[in-house]
Protein backbone atom coordinates (compact mmCIF):
# COMPACT_ATOMS: atom_id res chain seq x y z
CA UNK A 1 0.00 0.00 0.00
CA UNK A 2 1.27 3.88 -0.80
CA UNK A 3 2.25 5.73 2.34
CA UNK A 4 -0.08 8.97 2.89
CA UNK A 5 0.03 11.47 0.25
CA UNK A 6 3.54 13.61 0.81
CA UNK A 7 3.75 17.70 -0.90
CA UNK A 8 7.14 16.89 -1.82
CA UNK A 9 9.52 13.56 -2.19
CA UNK A 10 13.08 14.23 -1.93
CA UNK A 11 15.28 12.03 -3.91
CA UNK A 12 18.94 12.43 -2.28
CA UNK A 13 20.26 14.24 1.13
CA UNK A 14 23.07 15.97 -0.42
CA UNK A 15 23.30 19.62 0.06
CA UNK A 16 20.92 19.94 -2.89
CA UNK A 17 18.42 17.96 -1.15
CA UNK A 18 18.92 19.08 2.58
CA UNK A 19 18.57 23.09 1.67
CA UNK A 20 15.42 22.18 -0.70
CA UNK A 21 14.46 20.07 2.68
CA UNK A 22 15.15 22.63 5.28
CA UNK A 23 13.04 25.68 3.16
CA UNK A 24 9.80 23.01 2.99
CA UNK A 25 9.78 22.49 5.79
CA UNK A 26 9.86 25.99 7.41
CA UNK A 27 7.14 26.77 4.90
CA UNK A 28 4.88 24.01 6.51
CA UNK A 29 4.78 21.34 3.59
CA UNK A 30 4.79 17.73 3.70
CA UNK A 31 7.78 16.24 2.96
CA UNK A 32 10.04 13.21 2.91
CA UNK A 33 13.48 12.50 1.95
CA UNK A 34 15.37 9.40 0.30
CA UNK A 35 18.84 8.54 0.24
CA UNK A 36 20.04 5.23 -1.30
CA UNK A 37 23.53 5.64 0.92
CA UNK A 38 24.23 4.93 4.23
CA UNK A 39 25.96 8.08 5.92
CA UNK A 40 28.36 8.93 6.71
CA UNK A 41 29.45 8.07 2.96
CA UNK A 42 32.47 9.42 0.63
CA UNK A 43 31.62 11.34 -2.01
CA UNK A 44 33.51 14.36 -3.92
CA UNK A 45 33.12 17.97 -4.20
CA UNK A 46 34.92 19.10 -1.67
CA UNK A 47 35.35 23.01 -2.34
CA UNK A 48 32.71 24.88 -2.28
CA UNK A 49 32.26 28.72 -3.69
CA UNK A 50 30.78 31.89 -1.49
CA UNK A 51 27.53 31.94 -2.93
CA UNK A 52 26.40 28.70 -1.82
CA UNK A 53 26.82 30.43 2.14
CA UNK A 54 23.98 32.50 1.49
CA UNK A 55 21.83 29.40 0.81
CA UNK A 56 22.79 27.49 4.18
CA UNK A 57 22.28 30.68 6.05
CA UNK A 58 18.50 31.67 4.15
CA UNK A 59 17.21 28.13 5.16
CA UNK A 60 19.29 27.98 8.84
CA UNK A 61 21.75 25.22 8.13
CA UNK A 62 24.65 27.50 8.45
CA UNK A 63 24.77 27.91 12.32
CA UNK A 64 25.24 23.25 12.55
CA UNK A 65 28.05 23.99 9.83
CA UNK A 66 30.33 26.59 11.89
CA UNK A 67 30.29 24.71 14.55
CA UNK A 68 32.32 21.95 12.40
CA UNK A 69 35.09 23.54 12.48
CA UNK A 70 36.07 22.94 8.65
CA UNK A 71 38.69 24.31 7.11
CA UNK A 72 38.02 28.13 5.51
CA UNK A 73 38.44 29.11 2.28
CA UNK A 74 39.08 32.41 1.26
CA UNK A 75 40.01 32.46 -2.56
CA UNK A 76 41.42 29.94 -4.64
CA UNK A 77 45.03 29.58 -6.52
CA UNK A 78 46.54 28.67 -9.54
CA UNK A 79 49.72 27.43 -10.83
CA UNK A 80 51.82 26.91 -14.00
CA UNK A 81 55.11 26.41 -14.00
CA UNK A 82 56.89 29.31 -12.19
CA UNK A 83 53.43 31.44 -12.47
CA UNK A 84 51.19 32.18 -9.63
CA UNK A 85 47.51 33.97 -10.07
CA UNK A 86 45.79 34.03 -6.95
CA UNK A 87 42.14 35.09 -6.44
CA UNK A 88 40.85 36.67 -3.14
CA UNK A 89 37.38 36.52 -2.33
CA UNK A 90 37.65 39.80 -0.52
CA UNK A 91 38.07 41.40 -3.57
CA UNK A 92 35.56 40.58 -5.64
CA UNK A 93 33.07 42.89 -7.79
CA UNK A 94 29.89 41.55 -6.16
CA UNK A 95 28.86 42.35 -2.75
CA UNK A 96 28.45 38.92 -0.71
CA UNK A 97 30.17 36.19 1.50
CA UNK A 98 34.39 36.73 1.35
CA UNK A 99 34.94 33.01 2.35
CA UNK A 100 33.81 29.53 2.38
CA UNK A 101 34.70 25.96 3.27
CA UNK A 102 37.01 22.97 2.37
CA UNK A 103 34.80 19.95 3.78
CA UNK A 104 35.39 15.98 3.84
CA UNK A 105 32.08 15.77 2.66
CA UNK A 106 30.99 12.42 4.46
CA UNK A 107 31.21 14.83 7.77
CA UNK A 108 30.00 17.96 5.91
CA UNK A 109 26.79 16.13 4.66
CA UNK A 110 25.84 14.15 7.48
CA UNK A 111 26.23 17.63 10.09
CA UNK A 112 23.38 18.46 7.16
CA UNK A 113 21.13 15.48 7.47
CA UNK A 114 21.95 14.89 11.59
CA UNK A 115 20.26 18.95 12.19
CA UNK A 116 17.31 18.06 9.51
CA UNK A 117 16.47 14.92 11.53
CA UNK A 118 16.72 16.69 14.72
CA UNK A 119 14.47 19.27 13.42
CA UNK A 120 12.04 16.44 12.24
CA UNK A 121 12.70 15.71 8.94
CA UNK A 122 12.41 12.19 7.79
CA UNK A 123 14.87 10.92 5.79
CA UNK A 124 14.94 7.12 5.08
CA UNK A 125 19.11 6.38 4.21
CA UNK A 126 19.66 3.12 2.54
CA UNK A 127 16.33 3.34 0.11
CA UNK A 128 16.96 3.11 -3.50
CA UNK A 129 14.20 4.62 -6.12
CA UNK A 130 13.48 1.72 -8.67
CA UNK A 131 10.68 3.04 -10.28
CA UNK A 132 8.44 6.42 -10.98
CA UNK A 133 5.02 6.65 -12.36
CA UNK A 134 3.57 10.10 -12.87
CA UNK A 135 0.34 11.17 -13.54
CA UNK A 136 -1.55 13.43 -15.51
CA UNK A 137 -2.29 16.05 -12.83
CA UNK A 138 1.74 15.27 -12.12
CA UNK A 139 1.06 13.53 -8.78
CA UNK A 140 3.72 10.63 -8.69
CA UNK A 141 3.75 6.77 -7.26
CA UNK A 142 7.37 6.30 -6.13
CA UNK A 143 8.86 2.54 -5.72
CA UNK A 144 11.69 2.17 -3.04
CA UNK A 145 13.46 -0.55 -2.44
CA UNK A 146 15.00 -0.57 1.04
CA UNK A 147 17.84 -2.87 1.89
CA UNK A 148 16.38 -5.47 3.73
CA UNK A 149 14.44 -6.03 0.25
CA UNK A 150 11.30 -4.30 1.58
CA UNK A 151 9.20 -2.43 -1.26
CA UNK A 152 7.10 0.58 -0.64
CA UNK A 153 5.27 2.64 -2.64
CA UNK A 154 4.98 6.79 -2.19
CA UNK A 155 2.91 9.05 -3.32
CA UNK A 156 3.59 12.60 -4.10
CA UNK A 157 2.63 15.44 -5.08
CA UNK A 158 6.29 16.77 -6.79
CA UNK A 159 9.42 15.29 -6.79
CA UNK A 160 12.91 16.61 -6.64
CA UNK A 161 15.87 14.77 -7.17
CA UNK A 162 18.95 16.15 -5.74
CA UNK A 163 20.21 12.75 -6.57
CA UNK A 164 23.76 13.67 -7.56
CA UNK A 165 25.78 11.48 -9.73
CA UNK A 166 22.65 8.78 -9.02
CA UNK A 167 20.58 10.82 -11.56
CA UNK A 168 17.77 8.85 -10.81
CA UNK A 169 15.16 10.79 -13.30
CA UNK A 170 17.37 11.19 -15.91
CA UNK A 171 18.03 7.32 -16.02
CA UNK A 172 14.61 6.42 -15.34
CA UNK A 173 12.95 8.99 -17.68
CA UNK A 174 15.77 8.67 -20.51
CA UNK A 175 16.71 12.57 -20.12
CA UNK A 176 20.06 12.09 -20.38
CA UNK A 177 22.32 14.36 -23.62
CA UNK A 178 25.43 15.30 -25.08
CA UNK A 179 27.52 17.13 -22.22
CA UNK A 180 28.71 20.65 -23.01
CA UNK A 181 31.59 20.28 -22.15
CA UNK A 182 34.29 17.36 -23.89
CA UNK A 183 35.61 14.06 -22.29
CA UNK A 184 37.08 14.93 -19.04
CA UNK A 185 37.75 12.35 -16.54
CA UNK A 186 39.59 12.47 -13.12
CA UNK A 187 40.90 10.55 -10.67
CA UNK A 188 41.43 11.33 -6.88
CA UNK A 189 42.00 9.97 -3.19
CA UNK A 190 42.57 11.44 0.05
CA UNK A 191 45.73 11.19 2.09
CA UNK A 192 47.31 12.21 5.61
CA UNK A 193 49.22 15.20 4.97
CA UNK A 194 52.01 14.94 6.91
CA UNK A 195 54.42 17.01 5.32
CA UNK A 196 52.26 20.01 5.27
CA UNK A 197 53.77 23.24 5.14
CA UNK A 198 52.96 25.59 8.31
CA UNK A 199 51.38 28.72 8.23
CA UNK A 200 48.55 29.71 4.92
CA UNK A 201 50.74 27.61 2.25
CA UNK A 202 49.67 24.54 4.04
CA UNK A 203 45.74 25.45 3.75
CA UNK A 204 45.55 27.09 0.16
CA UNK A 205 43.32 25.29 -1.98
CA UNK A 206 45.26 24.88 -5.08
CA UNK A 207 44.77 23.87 -8.97
CA UNK A 208 48.02 22.93 -10.44
CA UNK A 209 47.96 23.54 -14.21
CA UNK A 210 50.18 20.85 -15.37
CA UNK A 211 49.55 21.21 -19.12
CA UNK A 212 46.66 22.74 -20.87
CA UNK A 213 44.35 20.58 -20.67
CA UNK A 214 45.47 18.34 -17.59
CA UNK A 215 46.07 19.50 -13.75
CA UNK A 216 46.38 18.61 -10.43
CA UNK A 217 43.77 20.04 -7.35
CA UNK A 218 44.93 19.90 -3.84
CA UNK A 219 42.21 20.81 -1.05
CA UNK A 220 43.37 21.00 2.45
CA UNK A 221 41.25 19.70 5.28
CA UNK A 222 41.20 21.25 9.10
CA UNK A 223 41.42 17.08 10.06
CA UNK A 224 45.24 16.38 8.87
CA UNK A 225 43.85 14.94 5.61
CA UNK A 226 43.99 16.17 2.07
CA UNK A 227 41.69 15.64 -1.47
CA UNK A 228 44.55 15.35 -3.82
CA UNK A 229 42.86 14.81 -7.65
CA UNK A 230 44.16 14.32 -11.71
CA UNK A 231 42.34 15.71 -14.36
CA UNK A 232 42.43 15.28 -17.61
CA UNK A 233 40.92 14.14 -21.18
CA UNK A 234 39.80 10.81 -21.03
CA UNK A 235 42.10 9.26 -23.25
CA UNK A 236 45.13 10.54 -21.95
CA UNK A 237 44.24 9.31 -18.46
CA UNK A 238 43.50 5.74 -19.91
CA UNK A 239 46.91 6.10 -21.08
CA UNK A 240 48.66 5.63 -17.63
CA UNK A 241 49.03 2.04 -16.77
CA UNK A 242 49.07 -0.28 -13.35
CA UNK A 243 46.57 -0.32 -10.44
CA UNK A 244 45.05 3.47 -9.67
CA UNK A 245 47.36 3.90 -6.98
CA UNK A 246 49.81 3.42 -9.21
CA UNK A 247 48.32 5.65 -12.27
CA UNK A 248 47.78 8.41 -9.54
CA UNK A 249 51.61 8.15 -8.23
CA UNK A 250 52.70 8.72 -11.62
CA UNK A 251 50.70 11.68 -12.47
CA UNK A 252 51.85 13.27 -9.06
CA UNK A 253 55.28 12.80 -10.33
CA UNK A 254 54.28 15.61 -13.22
CA UNK A 255 53.78 18.61 -10.17
CA UNK A 256 57.29 20.00 -9.81
CA UNK A 257 54.94 22.07 -6.97
CA UNK A 258 53.60 19.23 -5.09
CA UNK A 259 55.18 15.49 -5.53
CA UNK A 260 57.99 16.22 -2.79
CA UNK A 261 54.91 16.95 -0.40
CA UNK A 262 52.58 14.14 -1.35
CA UNK A 263 55.75 11.82 -2.07
CA UNK A 264 55.60 8.87 0.43
CA UNK A 265 52.03 9.73 1.63
CA UNK A 266 50.09 6.60 1.81
CA UNK A 267 46.57 6.94 0.16
CA UNK A 268 43.95 6.72 2.63
CA UNK A 269 41.32 4.32 -0.26
CA UNK A 270 42.46 3.29 -3.85
CA UNK A 271 41.52 6.30 -5.87
CA UNK A 272 38.52 6.53 -7.24
CA UNK A 273 38.09 7.34 -11.27
CA UNK A 274 35.11 9.64 -12.23
CA UNK A 275 35.20 8.96 -16.43
CA UNK A 276 33.69 11.65 -18.79
CA UNK A 277 32.73 13.92 -15.38
CA UNK A 278 30.69 16.35 -17.72
CA UNK A 279 26.53 15.39 -17.35
CA UNK A 280 23.77 16.86 -19.39
CA UNK A 281 19.75 16.71 -19.66
CA UNK A 282 17.43 17.55 -22.37
CA UNK A 283 15.13 19.18 -19.68
CA UNK A 284 15.43 20.60 -15.80
CA UNK A 285 11.75 19.97 -15.16
CA UNK A 286 8.57 18.31 -16.12
CA UNK A 287 4.93 18.05 -14.82
CA UNK A 288 5.49 17.49 -10.90
CA UNK A 289 9.33 17.28 -10.67
CA UNK A 290 12.30 19.05 -11.02
CA UNK A 291 16.19 18.26 -11.28
CA UNK A 292 18.35 20.06 -8.81
CA UNK A 293 22.48 19.84 -8.95
CA UNK A 294 24.55 16.97 -10.35
CA UNK A 295 20.81 15.17 -10.81
CA UNK A 296 20.82 17.90 -13.87
CA UNK A 297 23.92 19.70 -15.14
CA UNK A 298 27.79 18.96 -13.69
CA UNK A 299 30.35 20.71 -16.05
CA UNK A 300 33.82 19.82 -14.52
CA UNK A 301 36.08 19.93 -10.99
CA UNK A 302 38.12 22.92 -12.35
CA UNK A 303 36.31 25.74 -10.47
CA UNK A 304 34.77 23.65 -7.55
CA UNK A 305 30.76 25.42 -9.32
CA UNK A 306 29.10 21.49 -7.98
CA UNK A 307 28.05 22.16 -4.60
CA UNK A 308 26.94 25.80 -5.41
CA UNK A 309 24.84 24.41 -8.31
CA UNK A 310 23.58 22.12 -6.17
CA UNK A 311 21.87 24.64 -3.50
CA UNK A 312 21.22 27.50 -5.58
CA UNK A 313 19.19 24.66 -7.65
CA UNK A 314 17.91 23.07 -4.53
CA UNK A 315 16.74 26.50 -3.08
CA UNK A 316 15.23 27.99 -6.24
CA UNK A 317 13.38 24.41 -6.99
CA UNK A 318 12.06 24.58 -2.98
CA UNK A 319 10.66 28.13 -3.31
CA UNK A 320 8.66 27.77 -6.47
CA UNK A 321 6.96 24.68 -4.84
CA UNK A 322 6.14 26.02 -1.90
CA UNK A 323 4.55 29.25 -4.12
CA UNK A 324 3.01 26.75 -6.05
CA UNK A 325 1.41 25.12 -3.45
CA UNK A 326 0.20 28.47 -2.14
CA UNK A 327 -1.96 28.70 -5.70
CA UNK A 328 0.17 30.62 -6.93
CA UNK A 329 1.21 30.39 -10.52
CA UNK A 330 4.54 29.52 -11.19
CA UNK A 331 6.28 29.88 -14.61
CA UNK A 332 8.90 26.73 -14.39
CA UNK A 333 10.31 27.24 -17.87
CA UNK A 334 11.69 31.21 -17.03
CA UNK A 335 11.67 31.24 -13.33
CA UNK A 336 13.92 27.76 -13.02
CA UNK A 337 15.22 26.27 -16.56
CA UNK A 338 16.06 29.56 -17.81
CA UNK A 339 17.45 31.09 -14.60
CA UNK A 340 19.67 27.75 -13.99
CA UNK A 341 20.27 27.40 -17.46
CA UNK A 342 22.23 31.39 -17.21
CA UNK A 343 24.24 30.64 -14.60
CA UNK A 344 25.52 27.00 -15.95
CA UNK A 345 26.29 28.77 -19.47
CA UNK A 346 28.48 31.77 -17.84
CA UNK A 347 30.44 28.81 -15.46
CA UNK A 348 30.48 26.57 -18.98
CA UNK A 349 32.06 29.63 -20.81
CA UNK A 350 34.81 29.62 -17.90
CA UNK A 351 34.99 25.93 -17.96
CA UNK A 352 35.30 25.58 -22.13
CA UNK A 353 37.92 28.54 -22.24
CA UNK A 354 40.04 26.76 -19.76
CA UNK A 355 40.64 23.91 -21.61
CA UNK A 356 41.30 26.11 -24.81
CA UNK A 357 43.62 27.97 -22.93
CA UNK A 358 42.46 31.71 -22.91
CA UNK A 359 41.18 31.54 -19.34
CA UNK A 360 44.62 30.48 -18.56
CA UNK A 361 46.16 32.99 -20.43
CA UNK A 362 44.19 35.71 -18.59
CA UNK A 363 44.84 34.21 -15.26
CA UNK A 364 48.72 33.94 -15.71
CA UNK A 365 49.42 37.00 -18.22
CA UNK A 366 46.01 39.31 -18.14
CA UNK A 367 45.18 39.88 -14.57
CA UNK A 368 47.19 43.26 -13.86
CA UNK A 369 44.19 44.99 -14.45
CA UNK A 370 42.55 44.97 -10.80
CA UNK A 371 38.97 45.88 -11.79
CA UNK A 372 39.20 43.27 -14.73
CA UNK A 373 40.41 40.67 -11.89
CA UNK A 374 37.44 41.33 -9.66
CA UNK A 375 34.95 40.88 -12.13
CA UNK A 376 36.84 37.55 -12.96
CA UNK A 377 37.08 36.91 -9.29
CA UNK A 378 32.78 37.40 -8.62
CA UNK A 379 33.05 34.48 -11.31
CA UNK A 380 35.04 32.22 -9.85
CA UNK A 381 33.16 32.88 -6.47
CA UNK A 382 30.01 31.72 -7.62
CA UNK A 383 28.13 35.40 -8.47
CA UNK A 384 27.32 33.86 -11.96
CA UNK A 385 23.91 35.54 -12.09
CA UNK A 386 25.06 38.89 -11.27
CA UNK A 387 24.56 40.55 -14.63
CA UNK A 388 25.86 43.69 -13.69
CA UNK A 389 29.00 42.25 -13.68
CA UNK A 390 30.67 42.53 -17.25
CA UNK A 391 32.15 39.03 -17.10
CA UNK A 392 29.05 37.65 -16.28
CA UNK A 393 26.80 39.63 -18.15
CA UNK A 394 29.12 39.47 -21.58
CA UNK A 395 30.96 36.21 -20.65
CA UNK A 396 31.70 34.54 -23.98
CA UNK A 397 32.85 38.15 -25.91
CA UNK A 398 35.04 39.18 -22.99
CA UNK A 399 36.88 36.47 -22.26
CA UNK A 400 37.91 35.43 -26.08
CA UNK A 401 38.09 39.13 -26.38
CA UNK A 402 40.82 39.80 -23.63
CA UNK A 403 42.80 36.91 -24.65
CA UNK A 404 43.19 38.37 -27.98
CA UNK A 405 44.23 41.77 -26.69
CA UNK A 406 47.06 39.44 -24.25
CA UNK A 407 48.17 38.03 -27.23
CA UNK A 408 48.70 41.32 -29.28
CA UNK A 409 50.58 42.47 -26.75
CA UNK A 410 52.68 39.48 -26.40
CA UNK A 411 53.37 39.60 -30.65
CA UNK A 412 54.23 43.76 -30.00
CA UNK A 413 56.52 42.97 -27.78
CA UNK A 414 58.41 40.50 -29.56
Amino acid sequence: MPTPKLDVLIIGAGPSGCVAAAYLQKKGLSIRVVEKNKFPRFVIGESLLPRCMEHFEEVGLLAALQKQGFEKKFGARFIKGDAVCHFDFAESFTDGWTWTWQVPRDHFDKTLTDYLEAKGVPISFETTVTAVTFANDGSSRTTVCSTDGSEEIIEASFIIDASGHGRVLPRLLSLETTPRIEAHSSIFTHVEDVNRPDGVEGTLITFDVISTETWLWVIPFSNGKCSIGYVGPTEYLASFKGTPTEKLQQMMQLSDHYYARFKGCDYLFEPITLKNVSKSVTKLFGKGFALTGNSAEFLDPVFSSGVTFATESGLRAAKLIAKQHAGERVDWQTEYADYILNGVDVFGTYVKEWYTGNLQKIFFQGTGNPEIKRQICSVLAGYVWDESNPFVKNHDRLVKTLARVIDLENTKQT
